[in-house]
């Protein structure tokens, strides 16, 4: 890798991963691509991205155009004279001029096992589909969604309660695993990629507000994978009194006795609740404004047992 000129263009913690993974195994980019400061938690503070704080810390030069169309920032990629652009997670889709300009390209770290899942949210569309397995992908970079040929794949067992952002992290962790492994590989040439079969493509859209309202009609199951495909961010919830109640935890049962939506039994052991097939327990929940806790500390709080949800 000695002599190599690689940039990295990432944002999120996903990213980070990466980052890290290259920086401890001494392949330090020449200047690091992220999108630019946004507000960001509660108070909706202007923040840098986690890739960013790294990257300042470590002394790595960082840039945070706008946009990558730009002609100022596309003739300032175009003289750093980059061998390669490795990209995870960087939050904008890159030009063509741009995938044009490294010798060797751009190299995408993906969190799906490709066709399987393009898109915005791989990691959640997988545990909504109720998948047993995904994976990471090094993918070369081309015009389209997530479209090009792959150099390498892992793949990973999904965990019967594992959330969103458990399997996030692993995912993060071992992208950065894969690349590190085969990236001395890719720019000597020695791996070959494959062509994605286009018969087998799936797409993980963004997540809408709306996707993350918990519907009773649904079976316990998807319910239960919602709760998981949720959590952290942004939340499976549902309307009760008014409230909007966060749901993070849940398990499902077959059992059911009564109209969808209504609350079976509220205690200690959680909250159930009678679902288009099968039976929703609901574990941990969370009012607005308020700390999580559990369901049964939730049904102590408020009268919701025997009632009909939305």
């Amino acid at each position: 890798m000695s002599g190599r000129r690689i940039l990295f263009a990432g944002t999120p913690s996903f990213a980070l991963a990466s980052l890290r993974a290259l920086y401890d195994s001494g392949i330090i980019p020449l200047a690091v691509f992220t999108q630019p400061d946004r507000p960001a938690g509660r108070g909706r503070k202007v923040k840098a991205s986690p890739v960013k704080e790294f990257a300042l810390r470590e002394n790595i030069v960082v840039h945070q155009p706008e946009s990558l169309k730009d002609t100022d920032v596309i003739n300032e990629i175009s003289d750093l004279q980059a061998d390669l652009i490795i990209v995870a997670a960087y939050g904008s889709i890159l030009p063509q001029v741009i995938l044009d300009l490294p010798k060797h390209g751009c190299l995408n770290v993906h969190a799906s096992l490709l066709p399987r899942w393009r898109g915005a949210a791989p990691i959640q569309a997988a545990i909504l589909a109720g998948e047993k397995e995904t994976g990471i992908s090094l993918m070369q970079m081309i015009a389209g969604l997530d479209r090009g040929p792959i150099f390498a794949q892992q793949t990973v067992r999904i965990g019967e309660m594992e959330t969103a952002g458990e399997l996030h992290d692993r995912l993060a962790l071992l992208g950065g695993e894969l690349l590190c492994k085969h990236l001395s590989d890719i720019l000597d040439g020695k791996i070959q990629p494959e062509l994605q079969d286009e018969s087998s493509a799936s797409y993980a859209g963004k997540i809408r507000k709306n996707d993350t309202v918990m519907k009773w009609h649904k079976t316990a199951i998807e319910l239960q994978q919602e709760v998981r495909a949720y959590n952290p961010v942004p939340g499976a919830c549902f309307d009760f009194d008014g409230e909007w109640v966060k749901c993070w935890s849940a398990q499902n049962d077959i059992g059911q006795s009564a109209a969808v939506g209504t609350v079976l039994s509220a205690g200690r052991g959680g909250i159930d609740i009678a679902c288009g097939n099968g039976t929703l327990r609901m574990l941990e929940l969370q009012r607005p404004g308020r700390r999580r806790i559990s369901a049964g500390e939730f049904a102590d709080q408020m009268p919701i047992k025997g009632k009909r949800l939305n």
